[in-house]
Protein backbone atom coordinates (compact mmCIF):
# COMPACT_ATOMS: atom_id res chain seq x y z
CA UNK A 1 0.00 0.00 0.00
CA UNK A 2 1.05 3.50 -0.96
CA UNK A 3 2.78 6.16 1.92
CA UNK A 4 0.52 8.82 2.39
CA UNK A 5 3.13 10.98 1.17
CA UNK A 6 2.66 9.13 -2.12
CA UNK A 7 -1.29 9.23 -2.15
CA UNK A 8 -0.97 13.08 -1.47
CA UNK A 9 1.66 13.82 -4.43
CA UNK A 10 -0.98 11.41 -6.87
CA UNK A 11 -3.94 13.53 -5.57
CA UNK A 12 -2.00 16.83 -6.36
CA UNK A 13 -0.74 15.87 -9.22
CA UNK A 14 -4.18 14.63 -10.90
CA UNK A 15 -5.30 17.64 -9.54
CA UNK A 16 -2.54 19.81 -11.74
CA UNK A 17 -3.90 17.74 -14.66
CA UNK A 18 -7.30 18.86 -14.14
CA UNK A 19 -6.30 22.44 -13.41
CA UNK A 20 -4.41 23.01 -16.76
CA UNK A 21 -7.36 20.59 -18.92
CA UNK A 22 -10.12 23.17 -17.58
CA UNK A 23 -8.16 25.93 -18.68
CA UNK A 24 -7.39 24.63 -21.48
CA UNK A 25 -11.08 23.96 -21.75
CA UNK A 26 -12.06 27.57 -20.94
CA UNK A 27 -9.32 29.36 -23.16
CA UNK A 28 -10.07 32.01 -25.91
CA UNK A 29 -7.15 30.03 -27.37
CA UNK A 30 -8.60 27.15 -28.27
CA UNK A 31 -12.41 29.07 -28.86
CA UNK A 32 -10.26 31.24 -31.78
CA UNK A 33 -8.72 27.19 -33.06
CA UNK A 34 -11.71 25.55 -33.27
CA UNK A 35 -13.62 28.88 -35.10
CA UNK A 36 -10.77 28.70 -37.38
CA UNK A 37 -10.94 25.36 -38.43
CA UNK A 38 -14.36 25.74 -38.59
CA UNK A 39 -13.90 28.41 -40.85
CA UNK A 40 -11.41 26.48 -42.86
CA UNK A 41 -13.30 23.30 -43.20
CA UNK A 42 -16.76 25.15 -43.82
CA UNK A 43 -14.84 26.98 -46.38
CA UNK A 44 -13.29 24.47 -48.61
CA UNK A 45 -16.21 22.17 -48.24
CA UNK A 46 -18.23 24.98 -50.34
CA UNK A 47 -15.59 25.87 -52.61
CA UNK A 48 -15.95 21.99 -53.46
CA UNK A 49 -19.58 21.75 -54.16
CA UNK A 50 -18.98 25.06 -56.13
CA UNK A 51 -21.17 27.35 -54.09
CA UNK A 52 -20.68 31.47 -54.78
CA UNK A 53 -18.48 33.16 -51.93
CA UNK A 54 -17.43 30.51 -49.74
CA UNK A 55 -14.48 31.77 -48.12
CA UNK A 56 -17.37 34.82 -47.28
CA UNK A 57 -20.39 32.22 -46.47
CA UNK A 58 -17.98 30.40 -44.43
CA UNK A 59 -17.77 33.25 -41.73
CA UNK A 60 -21.11 32.35 -40.65
CA UNK A 61 -20.68 29.04 -38.90
CA UNK A 62 -17.38 30.26 -37.47
CA UNK A 63 -19.30 33.28 -36.17
CA UNK A 64 -21.71 31.19 -34.60
CA UNK A 65 -19.57 29.09 -32.76
CA UNK A 66 -17.82 31.80 -30.86
CA UNK A 67 -21.21 33.40 -30.56
CA UNK A 68 -22.80 30.05 -28.61
CA UNK A 69 -18.99 30.00 -26.62
CA UNK A 70 -19.89 33.26 -25.09
CA UNK A 71 -23.52 32.39 -24.33
CA UNK A 72 -22.80 28.82 -23.03
CA UNK A 73 -21.26 29.93 -19.32
CA UNK A 74 -24.72 31.80 -18.61
CA UNK A 75 -26.82 29.08 -19.31
CA UNK A 76 -24.71 26.53 -17.81
CA UNK A 77 -25.27 29.39 -14.36
CA UNK A 78 -29.05 28.96 -14.87
CA UNK A 79 -28.76 25.35 -15.45
CA UNK A 80 -26.79 24.61 -12.51
CA UNK A 81 -28.76 27.31 -10.28
CA UNK A 82 -31.58 25.08 -11.00
CA UNK A 83 -31.03 21.95 -11.61
CA UNK A 84 -28.52 21.73 -8.44
CA UNK A 85 -28.71 24.87 -6.46
CA UNK A 86 -25.70 25.74 -6.34
CA UNK A 87 -24.12 29.45 -6.59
Amino acid sequence: MPSLEQRVSSIESRNSKVESDKAWETSWSRRLLIALFTYLAIALYLNAISIPNPWLNAIVPAFGFLLSTLTLPFFKELWLKYSYGER
